[in-house]
C-alpha cells in the first residue's frame, strides 16, 4: 500500500508540474484527446496500463 500511495503521489506531482509549466500546451493536448474516439482512448489506456505494469514489474524484479 505504501508503494501505491507513493506512485499516486508521483503521478500527481508530475501532472501538476506539467500543468504549471506547460499550461497552454496541456490545454491544447487535452482538447485533442477529448476529440478522439472512445475506442481509441480505451486502447491507449490499456496499452499505457500494460506498459506501467511492465515497468513496475521490471523495477521490482531487477532492483530487488
Amino acid at each position: 500500500m505504501r508503494d501505491f500511495c507513493a506512485a499516486l503521489g508521483l503521478v500527481f506531482a508530475i501532472e501538476g508540474l506539467l500543468l504549471a509549466g506547460f499550461t497552454e500546451a496541456m490545454r491544447k493536448r487535452m482538447a485533442e484527446v477529448a476529440r478522439q474516439a472512445p475506442d481509441r482512448l480505451r486502447r491507449f489506456g490499456l496499452v499505457a496500463a500494460a506498459v506501467g505494469v511492465a515497468i513496475v514489474w521490471a523495477a521490482r524484479t531487477q532492483l530487488s
